[in-house]
């Protein structure tokens, strides 16, 4: 660890070191951090630090004032946090860190406060201000309740027993997704191209937030799944038939023929599997299946394993794009054509970030994510009065849901489209989410506005095909009811914001670093706040003549990388520093000259 220990006595015996303050008035100004800060407000910046894994204090002398700031705010209790935020520093060593601490410990701080540790933590981008309280702050929004007396009687009933919003809200979006796996015959031309109603969904929320009443949404395809199964056990028996005969027929007739094994028929399909696994199992599906998994880190780690990385198939399928594989057992290519996959996941925020890295690779933007509001209050858990339960009563919904599949099953493909004048407010929905969106996002987010439509075109095909549960009617093309597409629009219009909080909480890949010009080691080298003459100094330091420096300054302000606040008066918001001491002038000075 090159960080040398700090020795308390030698340093009480320095001049001018016998009390320090490390806030210039600019930034003291703006900490917006209460001097009596309590140990909540630090634990949530030390987790930043933790989550980030950034290093707050390079320099010795800020590791050294951090110690005392944390000595001074804890005293021995704050040994921990010490610990905690040093360790990401890349010579890192538990004993020095002990001994660093201990003379902290000894020096009792010299004036040194924890105005100065939040102050090192805001110069290197964590957030200081103060954890709201469980239950408080900015609430994502629920989808509106005027959306929901104008859905499906289907959806309606699948709704009915929620508690609350939030979980009325899942209920919803998790039934659309797991149905979208189940309408074979059921398509809609967009963007020219020939599309099904397949979805996969991420609703992610803290521990015993709720979430976990998603496990009747798959209740109401269990019937569709156990007739494939027993589909399956059909043709096994078939098969092992036709094996007997076929082994009586070897040697004697020539002109035998091997019967093939049958495919493993079943709406299911584990997402905890092989690569080869899934492909096989969408292949014999006819490329279609759902993957229904209350852990998100099943998927996650399946996709972390050179086996078992399926994302690249996961990603075609979306689309209906061909998944190509080897079958080495058969020595065979196989080609999965129109591939129709559906996903219903749930997980905590982290586990979104264990599937989905970044947004890079396209999977965030293929998915719809829901993040749930904390409810902080108790749940009556005798609301839903039932002599059966609701087990009973998803099954019933089940068996409802299973006749319209059987009966669409058996009939003709059906074409779903929407009015003319629904295309064009459609268009017109989505010209105004994107230009909201690349505002705020920037044009990473773009994708994820795009599929957004496609998603929302699935959302009201789905809609309109459960209203077949209601009149019957089986035509050749359904048209879009108006009440489903204005409560497609709503739901979309919330699912947005919650894409997007999803989206800004991605881990940000760190940038490889370059080497840096004169211009952007000037910038750097310049403090949080400074003036003209100041910024000479730096500028003699760096041998760059004034002409050229103050074209720099000039240039910096208008590109908004530093603020003119007023006459000579420049804020540097992003500086790494405060203003450093003259004698710091001439140490910077002179490592200028030894480069």
């Amino acid at each position: 660890m090159d960080k040398k220990i700090f020795n308390p006595l030698e340093w009480l015996e320095q001049s001018g070191q016998q009390k320090i303050n490390t806030d210039p008035p600019v930034i003291k100004a703006n900490t917006d951090v209460n001097a009596n800060a309590d140990a909540e407000e630090i634990e949530s910046i030390i987790q930043q630090i933790e989550t980030k894994q950034i290093d707050i204090a390079t320099p010795y002398s800020d590791w050294r004032d951090i110690g005392f700031a944390l000595a001074d705010g804890f005293g021995e209790s704050g040994r921990d946090y010490f610990h905690r935020m040093s360790k990401f520093y890349p010579a890192y060593t538990a004993n020095e860190c002990e001994t660093q601490y201990n003379n902290c410990l000894k020096a009792n701080g010299q004036g040194i406060t924890l105005k100065t540790f939040f102050f090192h933590a805001k110069q290197a981008g964590i957030n200081i201000k103060k954890p709201l309280p469980l239950g408080e702050g900015p609430q994502l929004p629920t989808l509106p309740d005027t959306i929901f007396p104008q859905l499906p009687e289907f959806l309606q009933k699948v709704v009915k027993i929620a508690s609350f919003n939030e979980e009325r809200d899942i209920l919803l979006l998790g039934t659309i997704v797991t149905l979208s796996a189940c309408f074979h015959k059921l398509f809609g031309i967009y963007d020219g191209k020939k599309i099904y109603s397949n979805m996969y969904i991420f609703i992610t929320a803290q521990a015993s937030a709720g979430k976990g009443r998603l496990v009747h949404c798959k209740q109401l395809v269990k019937p569709i799944h156990k007739y494939m199964r027993e589909q399956a056990k059909l043709l096994k028996q078939q098969f092992e038939l036709e094996m007997m005969d076929y082994n009586e027929k070897k040697g004697k007739d020539p002109n035998a023929e091997k019967p093939g094994k049958p495919p493993e028929k079943m709406l299911f399909i584990p997402a905890n599997n092989s690569t080869t696994g899934v492909f096989q199992l969408l292949f014999d599906n006819d490329g279609r299946g759902l993957m229904f998994e209350t852990e998100g880190d099943t998927l996650a780690q399946a996709f972390k394993t050179d086996y078992g990385n399926y994302s690249d198939g996961f990603r075609k399928a979306f689309h209906h794009e061909t998944i190509s594989y080897y079958r080495r057992t058969d020595r065979e290519y196989v080609d999965i054509e129109s591939p129709c996959l559906s996903g219903m996941f749930t997980g905590t925020p982290k586990q979104v970030s264990s599937l989905i890295p970044n947004a890079e690779n396209g999977l965030f933007s293929r998915f719809i994510f829901y993040f749930m509001n904390i409810q902080p209050v108790g749940k009556n858990v005798f609301a839903i009065s039932s002599d059966n339960g609701l087990d009973d009563y998803f099954d019933q919904l089940g068996n409802d849901f299973f006749r319209l599949y059987q009966t669409l099953a058996s009939n003709p493909e059906i074409q779903f489209c929407f009015t003319a004048e629904q295309q064009e407010q459609f268009n017109a929905f989505f010209v105004q989410i994107q230009a909201t969106y690349l505002s705020l996002q920037g044009l990473d987010y773009m994708a994820t506005i795009r599929r957004l439509g496609i998603i929302a075109f699935r959302f009201a095909m789905i809609m309109s095909a459960l209203r077949i549960m209601e009149h019957g009617d089986l035509p050749e093309r359904i048209i879009c009811e108006e009440r489903d597409f204005q409560s497609t629009l709503e739901i979309i219009r919330v699912l947005v914001k919650h894409a997007s909080k999803v989206f800004s909480e991605l881990p940000v890949d760190a940038p490889l670093p370059k080497r840096k010009n004169q211009k952007e080691k000037f910038l750097d080298a310049l403090p949080a706040s400074f003036n003209r003459q100041y910024y000479l100094k730096i500028a003699a330091a760096m041998s760059i003549p004034d002409k050229t420096a103050e074209g720099y300054i000039t240039m910096f302000s208008k590109k908004g990388l530093i603020h003119r606040e007023k006459q000579d008066h420049y804020l540097n918001l992003n500086a790494k520093t405060a203003q450093p001491s003259a004698g710091e002038i001439e140490d910077f000075k002179e490592v200028q000259e030894g480069m």
